[in-house]
């Protein structure tokens, strides 16, 4: 194979590195712009940040491999390994991390309910171990329309309507009363509390707009499962472009050692 091909080779190699580094970018701003209508921050921009790496690192074999610079090539391939790696070991982190779901039926329900101790211990903490974090979420989702698309459809929807509507997680924990309370509806965001409450969540219900079920861990759960499924999307597009960054940096990698059978920098240090 001759050296003039074998940079074309790697110069078409690193112009795909670049369209992966663009796709995990996407994927990242999906996240950030998901997050931020559900008042959430976590992990908000790392994902962002790494696509930014990858499509540096990109940039540097498109150098050297268009202007035949073998140390950037050098670099490049060592960089993208390094790259590659940290993908797999976020990919892993995300998979356990996102594994549980507090997510179950109740019958009658046309929606799911949501229970805070079915998550995983490090999603629980990111909604729980700091207090302040959670004050500005409920603030947010106060100031949002989450509860208040379903407020407006007071006087209209009848409560079998209501049971059998298709609510997202937030509304679900957020907007109502948990299901083991007992509560009478009366509309969607109001409801009669009976004289005794069965568990810690009941007791937090109010009927008041800007506070609703905020304070309880049904809500917490349901932002949990909001995150949880937004997670889950960019993972499929992280296991995507892990793969074929993978397939590209064993092309690059067979075609480089090819051309020459040193040591990636042998040029530059002698032992």
């Amino acid at each position: 194979m001759a050296v003039s091909k074998v940079n074309k080779v790697l110069a078409w190699v690193a112009l795909m590195a670049l369209l992966c580094a663009a796709t995990i970018i996407a994927s990242g701003i999906w996240f950030a712009s998901a997050q931020a209508g559900e008042c959430a921050r976590l992990e908000r921009w790392r994902v962002v940040i790494l696509g930014v790496v990858a499509l540096v690192v990109a940039l540097v074999g498109f150098v050297g491999a268009y202007w035949n610079k073998r140390f950037f090539l050098g670099c490049y391939l060592l960089l993208m390994g390094a790259l590659i790696a940290v993908l797999i070991a976020l990919l892993v982190f995300a998979s356990v991390v996102t594994h549980a779901s507090g997510e179950y039926k109740v019958l009658g329900r046309g929606y799911h309910e949501y229970r805070l101790d079915g998550f995983s211990t490090w999603m629980r903490g990111y909604v729980s171990d700091d207090p302040a974090r959670w004050e500005g979420i409920m603030s947010c989702l106060a100031d949002s329309d989450t509860c208040k698309k379903l407020a407006r459809q007071a006087g209209v929807v009848t409560a079998d309507q209501f049971y059998q509507s298709s609510l997202t997680p937030l509304q679900s924990g957020c907007c109502k009363p948990p299901p083991e309370c007992g509560f009478g509806y009366v509309s969607p965001t109001v409801w009669t509390n009976p004289t005794s409450a069965p568990v810690q969540d009941c007791g937090l219900w109010s009927n008041d707009p800007a506070q609703l079920c905020y304070q309880c861990d049904s809500c917490r759960a349901a932002l949990l499962a909001t995150l949880r499924s937004q997670w889950r999307k960019v993972n499929v597009a992280l296991i995507v472009v892990t793969a074929a960054l993978f397939i590209l940096y064993v092309v690059a990698w067979t075609a480089y050692k090819n051309v020459s059978g040193k040591p990636i920098f042998g040029r530059y240090y002698k032992w």
